[in-house]
């Protein structure tokens, strides 16, 4: 693997589930082609990797969270096809809520208690995607509109979007 990615084998992905079953088979060489693969093959490797870490476009799993940071270290090389649609994804990943919903819309402790898993992978993905701003604001401040714009949108999520409440 080249300089991108290098910390992408000290994640247990093998211990982490993802929407379509183990991670360790999926996200990283999903990840390497978005890195090193041609733009047809990096936007086919976005579509698949979304519907591993943000299935149907609005529900995270437990391999999200630790999929963000290397959504973010692809958003900010210079030589990473497909831009938008990382960001779209990362927007995507910031703006779910649905454990959250169901949760605090079930009056049932016992039902309660069972979304907790869940909606930490929901907290602890949305706070990845916030702690990645500073990547996000540098990509906004693009020349290439194709480039700035999503991202700026993606700002404007994380403005309207809050950090979920400590339990």
């Amino acid at each position: 693997m080249g300089s991108l990615l290098r910390s992408l084998s000290g994640v247990r992905w093998g211990a982490l589930r993802d929407a379509t079953g183990a991670a360790a088979g999926g996200i990283p060489p999903l990840l390497s082609r978005i890195a090193y693969g041609d733009e047809d093959t990096a936007r086919t490797a976005i579509d698949d990797l979304g519907e591993a870490v943000c299935a149907l476009g609005f529900v995270v799993g437990e391999a999200t969270a630790p999929t963000v940071p290397f959504l973010l270290e692809l958003v900010g090389s210079p030589h990473v096809p497909c831009k938008a649609e990382l960001l779209d994804l990362l927007g995507s990943i910031c703006q779910t809520g649905q454990w959250h919903s169901a949760a605090s819309t079930n009056q049932d402790r016992k039902r309660n208690a069972s979304y907790q898993q869940q909606t930490g992978w929901e907290a602890t993905s949305r706070a990845a995607v916030y702690a990645g701003r500073s990547v996000i604001e540098g990509v906004a401040s693009s020349v290439r509109p194709e480039e700035a714009m999503p991202a700026r949108k993606l700002l404007q999520v994380m403005d309207d979007t809050p950090p979920f409440p400590e339990p």
